[in-house]
């Protein structure tokens, strides 16, 4: 068989984007590019990798049990070329694929992600913010940031800092309802919802050996922490934001928090990467600049 490491890239970036269109954006190739290498790296095969239909294609089975076995495969072929091309030198060269959620991306991590890049001229980053958890192998990520507890233990994982959550309301608002004394105070108060966590683990507080709940309604559901924060701050209801989101609104005085004394859900901020070994220069070299960065929750702090 004579198949080539371009074919075997671009079988996975088809594979996980969905879409031939998807894939040559990615790698910056033409569509024709793109389809000629997968019906080459097929025949040699002798197999076929994706069902065409009126447009569309879907993976075979054969195609994602080559899949599974190639990823890794790739991961240590690319750690030992940059070993044997870079390891000599210290300038890290290749590309990194980075994950993380939006706001957190938009509001701290793109200046840090910034400087890393400036300091490193001859590295490429590819960054995707998005609040939903990516697979990183499946979706050719090299690392994510992760917010909250670790739910995959098949990651690599690195704590980069600890952030916790914050309840919080404009002072309008407070004036208007009264400023609660207990979380259960809080029962029947509108609350701005995060469509991906329900409201009885975003709204829990810890009372001596147990969890409080407190029966919140919702005056709103999204999906983004930066719009509940700014409905927050249009006085429609509560809101429990992560504290890199509250605490600048809290300082600049758009919100106040609600119950400061109280004790809510811790929210380790960590690094993760699919085990890779030896891990390449470039991976080590960004996750020890983002702990370096984050160390004691900077650049918010709380107030």
């Amino acid at each position: 068989m004579r198949y080539d490491l371009d074919q075997l890239e671009t079988f996975l970036a088809v594979l996980e984007l969905g879409t031939v269109t998807a894939a040559a954006a990615r790698l910056n190739l033409s569509k024709s590019v793109i389809s000629k290498r997968i019906s080459d790296l097929e025949l040699e095969l002798g197999t076929a990798l994706f069902r065409r239909n009126a447009g569309r294609i879907a993976p075979t089975e054969s195609a994602q049990r080559f899949a599974e076995r190639i990823r890794p495969a790739l991961a240590d072929l690319r750690s030992a070329a940059e070993a044997a091309a870079w390891g000599s030198t210290e300038q890290l060269r290749g590309t990194l694929s980075i994950a993380a959620p939006m706001s957190f991306g938009t509001l701290h991590l793109s200046l840090i992600l910034g400087q890393f890049a400036a300091q490193n001229p001859a590295l490429s980053l590819r960054i995707e913010y998005d609040d939903r958890t990516v697979d990183l192998a499946r979706e050719g990520f090299d690392l994510a940031v992760r917010i909250g507890p670790l739910q995959d233990s098949a990651l690599m994982a690195r704590k980069l800092c600890n952030d916790v959550s914050v309840a919080c309301a404009s002072p309008a608002y407070l004036d208007r309802h009264g400023r609660p004394e207990t979380p259960l105070d809080l029962t029947g108060q509108p609350v701005i919802g995060y469509s991906h966590m329900p409201n009885s683990t975003l709204w829990r507080f810890r009372t001596g050996r147990r969890d409080v709940h407190p029966a919140v309604r919702e005056a709103a559901m999204v999906n983004n922490g930066e719009t509940m924060r700014d409905l927050a701050i249009s006085g429609i209801g509560l809101a429990m934001l992560p504290g890199f989101i509250a605490f600048p609104a809290i300082a600049s005085g758009q919100l106040e928090q609600v119950l400061p004394e109280a004790t809510t859900r811790d929210m380790p901020i960590s690094a993760v990467w699919p085990h890779i070994h030896p891990m390449p220069a470039k991976l080590r070299a960004l996750i020890d600049f983002l702990a370096d960065e984050l160390a004691d929750g900077a650049p918010w702090k709380t107030p």
